[in-house]
């Protein structure tokens, strides 16, 4: 199984454990919405000898199982803002990736920065023509600097996904 950390927070988004497939710039992860049920804790005391009983106090909730599963936020951002965010991120992000790999030689860097760059102004484009769709999470640390993950929804207007940057996440073999 491998894991996908943001390369700037080292916050863990998702795993492969996810429906996942790769588009130019990112990875759309499949998830779904859940219920976590609520905690019956049996005390060993004997309900018909205790007052009324007060209900429980955990409620069954439904969460998203990705924004459960790594602890994501949500956030807000209007456009103007998602803007000035996804500047500083991108710059963030090509910086890191000029950083030679390994024994990466430097025209291997420049050529993995410039499909970065192709392909991340392509799907920012996506993201800004249709940016009413999408809500917005942050890793668990919520490190402004960090990648916002961004969830939408398929054609069929119930089956979620998140969008995460392909160049902004590593991979860890589990």
């Amino acid at each position: 199984m491998l894991l996908y950390s943001d390369i700037i927070s080292g916050d863990e988004l998702f795993s492969d454990a996810f429906p996942m497939k790769e588009v130019p710039g990112g990875y759309e992860v499949d998830c779904k919405m859940i219920t976590i049920d609520a905690v019956n804790v049996d005390t060993g005391a004997n309900a018909s000898a205790e007052e009324a009983d007060e209900g429980t106090l955990d409620a069954a909730e439904t969460v998203n199982n990705v924004v459960y599963s790594f602890r994501l936020a949500s956030t807000n951002f209007d456009k103007k803002s998602y803007m000035t965010y996804i500047k500083g991120y991108m710059k963030d992000l090509e910086k890191k990736l000029a950083e030679p790999q390994g024994d990466e030689d430097e025209a291997k860097t420049k050529e993995r920065v410039d499909k970065f760059k192709k392909d991340a102004a392509g799907l920012v484009k996506k993201i800004l023509g249709n940016f009413k769709d999408y809500e917005f999470f942050t890793g668990e640390s919520m490190n402004p600097e960090g990648m916002v993950a961004l969830l939408n929804y398929r054609e069929d207007g119930v089956t979620p996904f998140f969008t995460f940057f392909a160049d902004g996440v590593k991979k860890q073999k589990l």
